[in-house]
């Protein structure tokens, strides 16, 4: 897995996307990378918890734009793009582990929205969040359009999402969409602490928790899901996609 590193702490599995001189940007090596890293920690009966966090100064910047080129992308290449990026949140959000986020630096876009979807996030003190799509005339993914409204509310998901202002450490403790802060230097290792703490609990009960969490998201996440992938392809495959990835 040359994008994504996986290594097993006890019943802890840590994954760290590894793409540091693109700031761990999203592309098609790293999704196929943390998709198998992901399908092996869930998998596996010796591992409780998952850990995930980004090697280098980000912990994922989005969508590569220098990798996807929107002039040449057929509808085909789009629609597994997305369906692959989608497929993340429904590994983060469909199991039955825990995940907590250890998020630094970026997280922007695809990286925002996969911090949401972590049930819990230890954040550095550095880290700046913010969603470009509205700027950009893409879309969101990640069932974000359904979580942070039940979150926040409509009105101030909605700023969020339209407006793509970037957020700091103590706006998104203050938002309540982040669960600690604390020193870049110290994020890892407070993250496993935490991991640890739950990993000491019942395993059957902690996964009966998250499904149960699960179900009370149902059918209006999934569907969330499934019309963000139509709304982001039809955005990807409009004539001006690519000049409007250049200009951001």
């Amino acid at each position: 897995m040359s994008y994504v590193n996986y290594k097993q702490e006890g019943s802890i599995a840590v994954i760290t996307l590894n793409r540091p001189e693109r700031l761990n940007a999203i592309g098609t090596e790293l999704l196929a990378d943390l998709d198998a890293a992901l399908s092996e920690a869930i998998n596996a009966d010796d591992v409780d918890v998952l850990v995930l966090t980004g090697s280098g100064r980000a912990f994922c910047a989005g969508d590569d734009r220098k990798e996807l080129d929107l002039s040449a992308l057929t509808e085909e290449q789009a629609k597994a793009h997305i369906h692959s990026i989608q497929k993340i949140t429904h590994h983060l959000m469909g199991c039955d582990k825990p995940v907590i986020g250890a998020v630094h630096g970026y997280a922007v876009g695809g990286g925002f929205e996969w911090m949401l979807n972590c049930d819990m996030v230890v954040a550095g003190d550095d880290i700046t969040a913010f969603f470009p799509e509205m700027r950009l005339g893409f879309f969101f993914t990640g069932g974000v359009t359904h979580l942070l409204a039940q979150t926040l509310g409509h009105q101030r998901s909605m700023e969020l999402l339209l407006l793509g202002e970037k957020q700091n450490a103590h706006a998104l403790l203050q938002l309540g969409l982040i669960n600690r802060v604390v020193p870049r230097a110290d994020m890892l290792a407070t993250a496993m602490q935490l991991a640890q703490q739950v990993a000491a609990l019942s395993r059957p009960s902690v996964a009966r928790l998250k499904s149960v969490r699960n179900h009370a998201l149902g059918e209006m996440l999934w569907t969330a899901v499934d019309q963000e992938e139509h709304a982001t392809i039809e955005a990807f495959l409009r004539p001006d996609a690519q000049l409007r990835a250049t200009r951001f």
